[in-house]
């Protein structure tokens, strides 16, 4: 099964430290990429993408990570599946590393993030 592109960002993490996040995402819908300084307003980002629940007619092309990224940067193929009770079930597919984990909700996709960002 194939995601709808419009439930599909890129994340692109410059730094964490101490659960501090800063980064971009990249989205089909978004003309620039649009800058995050915190987990939360990452989340915040892609549950407002999330409204877009229909997909268009025609597919949306697929967003690539821009490339020169500097060394440390992490990148992040975000895949929102399904959305039911208000949280939501995918994939994060680590595109450094490539490495692809499942995710039941939003609490652990963050979890997840974490665990990789902190090097754990």
């Amino acid at each position: 099964m194939l995601p709808c592109r419009s439930r599909e960002a890129i994340v692109t993490v410059k730094t964490y430290k101490n659960g501090i996040m800063d980064g971009y995402l990249q989205h089909p819908r978004l003309q620039e990429r649009a800058a995050f300084q915190s987990l939360s307003q990452m989340v915040l980002f892609l549950d407002e993408l999330l409204d877009l629940e229909n997909c268009p007619d025609q597919p949306l092309p697929l967003v690539c990570p821009q490339a020169g990224l500097n060394e440390g940067m992490h990148v992040f193929r975000i895949q929102i599946l399904f959305q039911e009770h208000y949280t939501w079930q995918g994939r994060l597919i680590w595109l450094n590393e490539n490495q692809e984990a499942a995710f039941r909700s939003a609490i652990e996709l963050l979890k997840l993030l974490d665990e990789i960002l902190a090097g754990r």
